[in-house]
């Protein structure tokens, strides 16, 4: 017989790609057809021993450099 049970492990969808680590996903946004469409892409690695580590008070490529006007 089957089981009906679902596993609930929780997978990553991302990994860094120099440390193998799981990562968070961070929302970015495109516009198709006039709408803005959401994507989601792999965050900044918060691993301290991974050499493409970011800290955590930085955003990496999210944080803009100018303010608005």
């Amino acid at each position: 017989m089957g089981s009906n049970a679902r596993e609930t492990k929780t997978q990553a969808r991302h990994v860094c790609p120099v440390c193998k680590h799981p990562v968070t996903s961070v929302i970015k946004r495109h516009k198709s057809l006039g709408v803005f469409v959401p994507v989601w892409r792999p965050g900044p690695c918060r691993n301290p021993d991974c050499s493409a580590y970011v800290p955590e008070g930085r955003g990496g490529e999210s944080e803009k450099s100018e303010p608005h006007s």
